[in-house]
């Protein structure tokens, strides 16, 4: 069996996986992945850095091994993102949502590492979208999604075949991401 191996990072906004892919990151020398989407950049966000910013046409024009749409804009993630990483890295990070997390794992199997993030009080992940500063506008369109409401909770398809974290404290979550880390 291949070692290569990408740790996804799923759960509801807010929850940390962003924070928790940098952390992978820099302690384990993994590659991050960067995937694409049509939303509007962030005021500290970069193209190529963060995201992929695209339109819808050129987002159409992608080879994706999976995509889902969030909050009416569409996120996706390619194989050609994941074997770039794999070139020079043993192990791949990337961020997605629960649907993207279910795909990865049906498509990769074994090769997919799924951590899913989560927190013990819901408002938590508000008050992290205000100090992140998104615009009050922005956060209240994500916390009453559909999709927001389904990346609250570990799918069913996931369940036995993810690694759970409450995210509330940071030395917690990076003794439990260590843990993870000893175990591959």
């Amino acid at each position: 069996m291949d070692k290569k191996k990408v740790f996804v990072i799923t759960g509801a906004t807010g929850s940390g996986k962003t924070t928790v892919a940098r952390y992978l990151k820099k302690h384990y020398d993994m590659f991050k992945v960067i995937t694409h989407t049509t939303r509007t950049p962030r005021s500290n966000e970069r193209n190529g850095i963060d995201y992929y910013f695209e339109d819808q046409q050129s987002m159409e024009k992608l080879h994706l091994l999976e995509k889902v749409e969030y909050d009416h804009h569409w996120y996706g993630s390619s194989l050609e993102g994941l074997q770039k990483g794999w070139q020079n890295h043993d192990y791949d990070v990337i961020v997605l949502d629960t649907k993207g997390a279910i795909t990865y794992k049906e498509k990769l199997g074994d090769q997919a590492v799924i951590i899913f993030l989560t927190v013990s009080r819901l408002n938590k992940l508000a008050e992290r979208l205000k100090a992140r500063g998104d615009l009050k506008a922005a956060i209240s369109s994500r916390l009453n999604s559909n999709e927001y409401r389904r990346d609250l909770t570990l799918p069913r398809q996931l369940k036995g075949r993810a690694h759970v974290i409450v995210n509330d404290n940071w030395k917690r979550t990076t003794k439990a991401l260590d843990r993870i880390m000893r175990q591959k």
